[in-house]
């Protein structure tokens, strides 16, 4: 089910308290990556990186990363997907967050996660701002 986040970018204010969650969250946990799910996960994950002091790494589509890349496949109510990231973007034993705005089946984010964990990382969490309950 499609939910419309972007206009929580239209209110600053609410913008900001949605990120300072996080970043509360997160600052001191010592995670080093904050790994951001195409597309939306783009909007809320630099913030948070930027706040506690941490890179920032996409996880994208299926050829939209320039260079060599890992590649995760899953499996959709309808059909498959892919998330990659860039050879090197992370590194064994740092300690990643997982963004994105919405969690429904966990389908992405378990990819997301199977992903970050083949080159070593740890997954501390994963977060984000919408959960739907109905599905």
């Amino acid at each position: 089910m499609f939910q419309d986040i972007t206009t929580l970018l239209l209110d600053h204010k609410a913008f900001k308290d949605t990120v300072d969650i996080f970043v509360d969250r997160y600052r001191d946990m010592d995670i080093s990556v904050v790994a951001g799910v195409e597309a939306r996960g783009f909007m809320f994950g630099p913030s948070i990186a930027l706040a506690i002091g941490a890179k920032f790494v996409p996880l994208r589509k299926p050829r939209k990363l320039p260079g060599e890349v890992i590649a995760e496949a899953y499996d959709l109510e309808y059909g498959s997907d892919c998330l990659e990231m860039h050879v090197g973007a992370v590194q064994p034993g740092e300690r990643v967050i997982v963004i994105d705005d919405l969690v429904a089946t966990g389908g992405t984010l378990s990819a997301a996660i199977r992903l970050l964990e083949r080159v070593g990382a740890q997954v501390v969490e994963c977060a984000c701002v919408i959960g739907l309950r109905e599905v």
